[in-house]
């Protein structure tokens, strides 16, 4: 997939088969969309292009909404939707101007001079252009005036009731990830660097990388012990993950630790993949180092099973 984040350099394309949203965490409801996109540029001989903006409109046109959590980083979206063979992805920078376009001249200058869109696959409630104004029937209105076949996903496709990216951010903010990840179609995933810890895993047998706090809006599942796929460079592992202040050695501050079960690489400064798998218990404050370490052996148990059956 040819990532593209300046509309100047996207390539005169002969047959666009186009979609475009901001696809955070590219749910099973978006996946439907994306294969769509890709199915109609096989059959025409196609390219599959999806648009995408960046930062998440909501950040640029509400900075005051501190609510706001999403379940990707831009560069974990990047990952989500290469995996669906998708040939270009267009990153178009989100800011206050270009919340004022048109629905016209999204038509005008993006879909039609920019990418010669030849079909554009949306889902029944997308809506485009300044104050939203566009709309299934729009783009309808004026597809044959601009040469192009608009096709819409219909709402049983792709909003199930069952998936929603609200569901999926209530079922992490209440660490159900394993429902979390029934939505998504895949397991909820966090991106960040390791950094120095104060090392006190390793003195009790369970070194873990302690993980740099991600963005501000990027959603981190609630407190607690969690069974983990690590991975490391193009390497998988297993682990387990802690989410929580620490409270046996009073800690006050949110921390993110990793212990990688049979791994003693040194990973300082490197960027690492989690993906949750399941909530093993509670954050808990623990009388002493002792009893911290008989429940990590029996935390360690639990996460080989949830990963290992």
């Amino acid at each position: 997939m040819e990532v593209i984040r300046d509309i100047a350099d996207f390539p005169k394309l002969k047959y666009a088969v186009v979609t475009s949203g901001t696809f955070d965490g590219a749910h099973i409801g978006h996946q439907k969309i994306l294969r769509r996109v890709t199915e109609r540029a096989k059959e025409t001989g196609g390219q599959s292009v999806v648009i995408t903006f960046w930062p998440h409109p909501r950040l640029v046109l509400f900075p005051e909404d501190n609510d706001l959590k999403l379940l990707s980083t831009i560069d974990e979206r990047i990952q989500e939707l290469s995996s669906f063979g998708i040939d270009y992805l267009l990153i178009i920078p989100f800011t206050k101007a270009f919340s004022r376009t048109s629905s016209r001249s999204f038509i005008t200058d993006i879909l039609v001079k920019a990418i010669n869109t030849k079909v554009l696959i949306i889902g029944y409630d997308h809506r485009f252009g300044k104050n939203r104004e566009g709309s299934f029937e729009n783009l309808k209105a004026r597809a044959q005036q601009y040469g192009f076949e608009v096709e819409e996903i219909p709402r049983q496709d792709v909003d199930d009731v069952a998936v929603s990216s609200t569901k999926i951010r209530k079922a992490l903010e209440s660490g159900d990830v394993e429902t979390a990840s029934r939505y998504l179609g895949r397991h909820y995933t966090l991106t960040s660097t390791v950094e120095e810890g104060n090392k006190l895993g390793r003195t009790i047998g369970y070194p873990t990388a302690n993980l740099a706090l991600p963005a501000p809006h990027k959603l981190v599942p609630a407190n607690g012990v969690y069974a983990v796929w690590v991975w490391v460079g193009e390497t998988r592992y297993a682990g387990m993950m802690n989410i929580g202040v620490r409270p046996t050695i009073d800690g006050k501050k949110l921390t993110l630790e990793v212990h990688i079960l049979n791994f003693d690489q040194d990973i300082y400064g490197q960027s690492i993949r989690v993906e949750f798998v399941k909530q093993l218990r509670l954050e808990q404050k623990f009388n002493g180092l002792e009893a911290l370490k008989a429940q990590l052996a029996k935390d360690k148990e639990a996460a080989e099973q949830a990963l290992m059956g």
